[in-house]
């Protein structure tokens, strides 16, 4: 028999559901008008939200607590269920009782799902097993707010004050007066590590999940008319030279700040397109050529011009590349966000949003750690 508690949280449950599956009816439109966004949309932004509800920006190393990790289990159950209805037929065989076999069509899970789905809940999981094993950790954490110096003569505090003076609401890590015990140290190096490879896997996930995204039409139709205007002249004259080089490119460059990043990146794809795009499409009319050239001079041209510019949009994806390493937390570019919203693939959505989740996650663990280290 239920007791009444167990019955009056099934309804609770119940309702909640009912509430999230509503709102992605809608399309998060409740005035239920029809101006709401995609089906597709609405799932990527209830995943974000979700994330951003429970973990925030994880400024402490240490375990969920139980509700929120039972939150966190039951709603991403609810929101992933979608993708138990997105199959495709694939070919097997049925054996009948007396033997006989006959090929027939079945159902599966679609094959991005079926593969990356399950690796991301298994990612999932280690993240949150890592953010438990901080249960009895060696280090603490204290509110700015309320911190004076300790009698124990910790300099962790001075410190962590200078480095954060402009958050101060941050909190700050606190360490033993003699520091972490060798054991500590080596702990939380796997752990480090273990985050790493997490972070690693989530952003392949990610980065294949956004590649299999089709590219919106309004964003091709705001590209430049040409790579050098996207890049500007500087950029382009390294692009071009016979000695092209990601890090001496870099080493020219004012890339001090992550909104300067993010802002060549953007360059850089745009250029991108715009040279594939050039390749890709039709040849100009040869009546607009010189008609004293023959047609094989004509040819040439167009095929010296179409490997140069798949040379400039091989090195200006290499430079994106270089430009993603050094910055692993840089944030979406804008081919990305537009991608993103204008997606209509439910599937594509979740792998997305819900890689994209594990990867800031992972990032804000790793970032933590990192902390400690500077403290320790």
């Amino acid at each position: 028999m239920f007791d009444d508690t167990t019955l009056a949280f099934g309804v609770i449950e119940t309702e909640m559901m009912k509430e999230r599956f509503s709102k992605l009816l809608l399309g998060e439109d409740m005035s239920g008008c029809g101006n709401g966004v995609c089906t597709a949309l609405a799932i990527s932004n209830a995943i974000t939200n979700l994330c951003a509800t429970l973990f925030g920006q994880l400024w402490r190393l240490e375990p969920l607590p139980t509700e929120k990790k039972a939150m966190w289990r039951r709603e991403m159950e609810w929101l992933l269920c979608v993708s138990d209805h997105i199959v495709e037929l694939i070919p097997s065989w049925q054996t009948f009782p007396d033997g006989s076999k006959l090929e027939v069509m079945t159902c599966r899970p679609r094959s991005d799902l079926y593969i990356n789905l399950p690796a991301l809940r298994k990612l999932d999981n280690m993240l949150l097993e890592i953010l438990d094993s901080f249960d009895n950790a060696e280090f603490w954490y204290v509110d700015q707010g309320i911190l004076a110096p300790d009698a124990d003569g910790s300099s962790s505090f001075r410190r962590t004050f200078q480095r954060q003076e402009e958050k101060w609401w941050l909190p700050v890590p606190r360490v033993p007066p003699c520091g972490l015990h060798e054991n500590s140290r080596k702990q939380l190096q796997h752990k480090r590590d273990c985050t790493n490879q997490i972070l690693k896997a989530a952003m392949a996930i990610n980065s294949i999940a956004l590649a299999d995204m089709e590219v919106p039409e309004s964003y091709l139709e705001a590209l430049p008319k040409n790579g050098k205007a996207s890049l500007g002249d500087l950029i382009y004259r390294y692009i071009s030279s016979d000695q092209f080089s990601p890090e001496c490119l870099f080493d020219c460059l004012d890339l001090s700040s992550e909104h300067q990043a993010i802002e060549l990146a953007n360059r850089v794809e745009a250029s991108i397109y715009v040279w594939r795009k050039r390749t890709n499409s039709k040849p100009a009319n040869n009546a607009t050529r010189s008609s004293s050239k023959s047609s094989w001079e004509l040819v040439k041209e167009l095929m010296i011009d179409a490997e140069k510019r798949e040379l400039l949009a091989d090195r200006a994806e290499s430079l994106l590349l270089c430009l993603k390493q050094w910055f692993p937390a840089l944030p979406q570019t804008t081919l990305d966000m537009s991608k993103i919203q204008y997606n209509k693939d439910v599937g594509k959505s979740i792998l997305e949003s819900y890689s994209r989740v594990l990867e800031s996650l992972a990032f804000n663990i790793i970032a933590r750690i990192d902390l400690l280290y500077v403290d320790d």
